[in-house]
């Protein structure tokens, strides 16, 4: 039996005990698929994946990871979770970073891969500098050649391309495609829908907490045009949620 990477089944979540900043959300994610997660600001994407790696405690519904119960050790270890900020231990240098990823995850990692990634990059000679002295791009790049190294059956990614530079951008793609074709899974949150429109497969979109839409990417171009469009005239339509 093929386990899916992600399963989320009616989840629930409110900050204040009142208001569901995520109300009753199902989503599967299926092997080897991109999927786009997005929505305004504030619609429930960053709660929703904060669950998934538990973050913040479940209240309702229920969350597994290739088959295990999210909280469990093994659930751990099937997902990587790239957040929007760049906060990583400046104290370590990017060699004993991706050491201890390696660990945290019970990876063999490879070093030599590690600073060839570092290289194409354009980071060349900087993997045994200290996070410290790193600029907001660097660490961006630090973080997305950890997840290329762990190589999980699930990488969640949150606006981590943002701030990176474009040929960067344009490897990442590469080896996102390369994730894809090992039958591994990536969920991309961003607001970048030309890179959706490239890459994803699958389309997840969230309002005020509530499922939107969750179709495949090129049904929704064909229908709208494109996935901007399709924003748009939904945000400027009578039917969105309140």
């Amino acid at each position: 039996m093929i386990m899916k990477p992600l399963e989320i089944e009616h989840l629930r979540y409110s900050y204040d005990g009142r208001f569901n900043v995520v109300e009753d959300v199902s989503l599967t994610v299926e092997q080897g698929a991109i999927v786009g997660l997005i929505g305004p600001n504030g619609s429930g994407k960053s709660t929703l994946i904060k669950n998934t790696f538990d973050l913040l405690r479940l209240q309702s519904g229920s969350i597994r990871l290739s088959g295990h119960e999210h909280t469990s050790p093994e659930a751990m270890k099937q997902a990587i979770y790239l957040a929007s900020n760049d906060y990583l231990p400046e104290f370590l240098s990017a060699r004993e970073y991706v050491a201890l990823m390696a660990k945290l995850f019970e990876v063999n990692v490879d070093h030599a891969k590690a600073a060839e990634l570092f290289t194409m990059f354009s980071m060349e000679g900087r993997y045994d500098h200290l996070i410290e002295n790193y600029s907001h791009g660097m660490r961006k790049k630090t973080q997305l050649v950890s997840a290329l190294l762990m190589r999980r059956p699930l990488t969640v990614i949150d606006e981590t391309l943002n701030g990176i530079d474009l040929e960067a951008l344009y490897l990442a793609e590469k080896e996102f495609r390369r994730i894809r074709d090992e039958g591994r899974s990536i969920v991309l949150c961003t607001h970048d829908f030309s890179l959706l429109e490239r890459l994803a497969d699958h389309i997840v979109f969230l309002d005020h907490g509530q499922m939107v839409f969750d179709d495949p990417t090129a049904d929704l171009v064909a229908e709208h045009g494109s996935l901007a469009t399709m924003v748009f005239e939904y945000l400027e339509s009578d039917v969105r949620c309140p």
